[in-house]
């Protein structure tokens, strides 16, 4: 969750998904640590039985290569194995994924 991370609510951007196009991300995960990144793939594939049963959204964090941290509200219809297709089929690199916000 995000909120390991520690940061204030003002350090994270708010994002509207059709943006997530024009954003550049770093060539390298975001997360080192293995067992993060097992948790991000299982949180990825709940977010999609999320959004395909019950059209439900969530807040995903992620981060550009810039550096900075953003969030979006939005559906994920699908979790592949090097991104997420969320709804209106924009894709989000999952190695730029921090973490899922579940309702």
């Amino acid at each position: 969750m995000l909120t390991e991370l520690h940061l204030p609510d003002s350090a994270v951007e708010l994002v509207e998904k059709e943006l997530i196009p024009q954003l550049r991300f770093a060539p390298d995960d975001v997360l080192t640590d293995p067992e993060a990144i097992k948790r991000r793939r299982w949180e990825a594939e709940r977010a999609t039985t999320l959004g395909n049963a019950y059209h439900g959204k969530l807040d995903i964090y992620f981060q550009t290569a810039d550096g900075s941290i953003k969030r979006v509200y939005t559906t994920v219809w699908a979790a592949h194995e090097e991104y997420l297709t969320l709804k209106s089929g924009i894709a989000l690199p999952l190695k730029a994924v921090l973490s899922f916000d579940f309702y």
